[in-house]
């Protein structure tokens, strides 16, 4: 017997709610799932999984389908089209430690920095490319993908508007509107120290082997990513690896490395109190200490801060004494001489600059604010 018309609508009603309802719940758990992913690269850790080709969108003329998942292979064509034929017009550093850096368009709309230099294809660059690609931390500069093709080598990576920290303190051929306060100055090193302690907690540990201001990029919300880690790696060979990273020459360097095999995490924490020293002056180190002079950093450092020459004057009333102070004793243990093992690990660093960061906030007024209190340069060490 035939069910009346009445009856059947309600049944068809019944399921097609049920349906939706169904849907409903399905997508509120896949959303939970992606935001609990999400959640796992926050501010200190990283993602267990690297991003897929289909969250970095995909383009439609790339050439064949990615050999490993997160290291994406582009063509040459594609690299030209991006760059308008690599034009001048989209050339934003004019010599890196791998190469000429160029602003790029992809197809899909995404925005990267294409990194290029002559050089042969080599089978342990695409190796390198595809470790490297799996490094995915909120405070490092991610790597999307490669191109080997016309004799021409390049690394694309996600571009970061803001550029490098020294255009905001002391590059004079880029202008930016930015005055950096002290809260924002912690907040950058925080990132930077962040970053280079995931890289240390590698297995094996990365040891970054060029880290300097430069290296330092800041994204639109002013935060800090770590840019060349491991880009020793992909030069080819040692005579390259230390032009690149400038040893014997460089502020930066830890003046007891006189080669690659020398370099472990200390050294980058050496390096990283250079970085803390140009943040609280304001100026390149490379410029302060004078080309004949034999003194050591800490030691020149002591001198001059106690003679009140050196706390960046656009600093004005935006931090406290004991803020300062503070950061002033941690550059010092990062440049300690000698002993790598006086040196504090950078996880310790990132951890004594939060604690900084956290006490200036709650002695003065909001992030981008200043505050009445000046410091005296004789002050900062002073017990």
């Amino acid at each position: 017997m035939a069910l009346p018309t009445a009856v059947v609508a309600s049944v068809a009603a019944a399921v097609s709610t049920l349906s939706l309802l169904a849907a409903a719940v399905m997508a509120v758990l896949c959303w939970r799932r992606l935001r609990a992913r999400r959640s796992r690269t926050s501010d200190t850790g990283s993602s267990e999984t690297p991003p897929t080709l289909a969250e970095w969108g995909r383009c439609g003329r790339t050439s064949s389908a990615p050999d490993y998942q997160g290291a994406r292979r582009f063509s040459l064509e594609e690299m030209s089209h991006a760059t308008k034929n690599f034009s001048d017009a989209n050339l934003v550093g004019a010599a890196g430690s791998f190469g000429k850096v160029y602003m790029g368009l992809l197809l899909d709309g995404t925005v990267v920095a294409i990194k290029r230099r002559e050089a042969p294809p080599r089978q342990d660059f695409v190796d390198e490319v595809r470790k490297q690609s799996e490094i995915w931390h909120r405070n490092v500069v991610t790597l999307i993908g490669y191109c080997q093709e016309g004799g021409l080598q390049m690394l694309v990576f996600e571009y970061l508007p803001n550029g490098s920290v020294c255009g905001h303190l002391y590059d004079s051929g880029k202008e930016s509107m930015t005055r950096l306060e002290f809260k924002q100055r912690l907040s950058i090193a925080i990132g930077a120290a962040k970053g280079l302690d995931h890289l240390h907690s590698m297995t094996p540990p990365l040891i970054h082997k060029g880290f300097k201001t430069s290296n330092v990029l800041v994204d639109e919300n002013f935060i800090a990513k770590v840019s060349d880690a491991g880009v020793d790696r992909l030069l080819r060979g040692l005579e390259d690896a230390d032009k690149a990273n400038g040893l014997h020459t460089s502020v930066y360097q830890d003046p007891e490395v006189h080669s690659l095999a020398q370099l472990s995490a200390s050294k980058d924490v050496y390096s990283f109190g250079v970085f803390l020293l140009e943040l609280i002056t304001g100026r390149q180190a490379a410029g302060l200490v004078g080309p004949e002079s034999t003194d050591s950093l800490p030691h020149w450092m002591e001198a001059h801060f106690t003679s009140g020459e050196l706390v960046d004057p656009r600093l004005g009333g935006s931090f406290t004494s004991e803020g300062m102070k503070e950061l002033v004793a941690l550059t010092f243990q990062c440049l300690s001489p000698s002993v790598a093992r006086r040196r504090p690990k950078m996880r310790l660093v990132a951890e004594e600059l939060d604690r900084i960061l956290e006490k200036e906030m709650t002695l003065t007024t909001v992030m981008g604010d200043g505050t009445a209190i000046i410091t005296l340069g004789s002050q900062l060490f002073t017990s």
